[in-house]
């Protein structure tokens, strides 16, 4: 029996799961694509670069929706077996609640070692791929588009102006074509009417123009005997190379010392090396402090003799210093005391930005297990939640599932926070949401265990009653014609 009870269970969660898994997905990639659909609208892209874009958006994503899929798929479970009262026949046939969610509890796990071996492998992979193709899409160039009566200066080495285009989107009227030569001036093109065209592989732009001027100016740019030429054209083709707009493919190899793109073994070793930045940066500042601000080892006379004097009677070091020599003694205290600053400022900025990546690294080594933890984490809180409320479907389950996970999202992202700023240890910060939410889990599987009205109204009715804060409503008093009336209908009774 109780293995039929276990294969029920499971199949109540896997098709919520594997549902809820695909919308959590869809929705975590359209949100994404909102964030940056300016920067990869008008790219010309195709459909193969589209898809792979997607596809490693996805798999960067499948850590976060996993949580947020098993919190909800397990809340609308228990929420089934609950309004259908299977869950309070299962109860009273002796089996505990706890016995009741074990299955489910082992397939948590299951889905926590696939978490975590998706973030520790698949997901720095998936990263650097996204992170490089999202590159190479945000440095390309917006697909052509010249409007009227604005300067378009979006072609290497030219500016363009068109007064009108007609319908046909073709035919232009009153060009104006800078060519930046970088030399004397630009040459300059005008034209009254011609025609645009982009060439069929897309690689050139075509104008033919008629009835214009040409104006360039050619000589030596250091001197004023140069050659002004103007030059009239019935017809004149100019050619535009627009190679500048495709889509080019970056070195993977200039994104993998990020430390997104790292898995656990390479973070430790990340971790390892930049532990050590206090000490060796101590070791710099003190070699450099001995080279500015070394004493000299052998003092000469004029020092002897001061340093053997009375306390009483010596006299300042600026006193023992003869005129000619105080001013140079002066600049060159000066220079050696600004070597130092700069000398500190420069490793101080070091050492920040060594500690920065120190913590980003550990940030990035914690959250691996985090998050892998998160979809056990949230079990705990789901399941018994789903108990207790007793409600099917995706209305209610939804609503609480959105909520939890928030205030997950936002305990993850505040430790985080947190973290960089020094505010917190990278345990403490990273570990934030867990050290929350477990003792959450806890205390609502306490009160599944006890059959807890947690979230029933009638419950806190009867409780605001009792305490006095509501009160009963006094029934209606009879009028004194109906008392006559009753004591008519009682006579003729009688």
């Amino acid at each position: 029996m109780i293995k039929k009870l276990d294969i029920l269970v499971i199949k109540a969660f896997v098709g919520p799961f594997i549902s809820t898994f695909f919308i959590t997905l869809f929705v975590l990639v359209m949100q994404f694509f909102w964030l940056y659909i300016d920067d990869i609208v008008g790219k010309d892209l195709d459909f193969l670069t589209i898809g792979r874009f997607i596809a490693y958006v996805s798999a960067t994503l499948v850590t976060l929706a996993l949580p947020l899929a098993v919190l909800l798929s397990s809340i609308m479970t228990f929420g089934n077996l609950g309004e259908t009262f299977e869950l309070v026949a299962i109860k009273s046939a002796g089996i505990p609640l706890l016995r009741f969610m074990r299955p489910l509890f082992i397939i948590s796990i299951f889905i926590c070692g696939i978490a975590f071996l998706f973030n520790n492998n698949i997901g720095p992979v998936a990263t650097l791929k996204m992170r490089t193709l999202q590159y190479d899409i945000l440095v390309a160039k917006p697909a052509f588009d010249i409007k009227e009566g604005v300067f378009y200066d979006r072609i290497d080495g030219y500016v363009i102006k068109i007064g009108k285009k007609e319908k046909d989107g073709s035919t232009i009227r009153n060009v104006i074509i800078y060519e930046q030569n970088y030399n004397l001036q630009d040459n300059v093109i005008v034209a009254e009417k011609g025609k645009m065209n982009v060439t069929a592989d897309k690689k050139f732009l075509e104008f033919n123009l008629e009835d214009g001027w040409l104006y360039q100016e050619k000589g030596n740019r250091f001197s004023t005997n140069t050659e002004f030429i103007r030059m009239g054209f019935k017809e004149y083709k100019k050619v535009l190379d627009l190679s500048s707009f495709k889509l080019t493919k970056s070195d993977e190899n200039q994104f993998k010392g990020n430390y997104q793109m790292l898995n656990m073994k390479q973070l430790g070793v990340a971790i390892d090396s930049l532990g050590k930045v206090e000490k060796n940066y101590s070791k710099k500042i003190l070699t450099d402090l001995k080279f500015y601000a070394g004493f000299s080892v052998f003092p000469d006379s004029s020092w002897a003799k001061f340093k053997s004097q009375p306390v009483d009677k010596k006299k300042s070091f600026n006193d023992l210093l003869p005129d000619s020599a105080r001013k140079n003694v002066l600049e060159r205290s000066i220079s050696i005391a600004n070597n130092i600053k700069g000398s500190l400022e420069s490793s101080a900025l070091l050492y920040e930005n060594d500690e920065k990546n120190l913590r980003l690294n550990q940030i990035a080594w914690h959250s691996k297990i985090t998050m892998s933890i998160a979809c056990l984490v949230l079990f705990l809180i789901g399941a018994p939640l789903g108990s207790i409320i007793r409600k099917g479907g995706i209305g209610l389950p939804l609503i609480f599932s959105v909520i939890f996970f928030v205030i997950f999202y936002l305990l993850n992202n505040y430790g985080t926070k947190f973290v960089k700023e020094e505010v917190l240890s990278p345990i403490n910060g990273m570990w934030m949401a867990t050290f929350v939410l477990v003792p959450i889990g806890i205390f609502l599987t306490y009160k599944a265990l006890n059959d807890s009205q947690l979230f029933n109204k009638e419950y806190y009715y009867r409780l605001l009653k009792k305490i006095g804060l509501i009160k009963n409503k006094p029934k209606p008093q009879d009028s004194p014609l109906e008392k006559i009336d009753v004591e008519q209908d009682s006579t003729l009774i009688i």
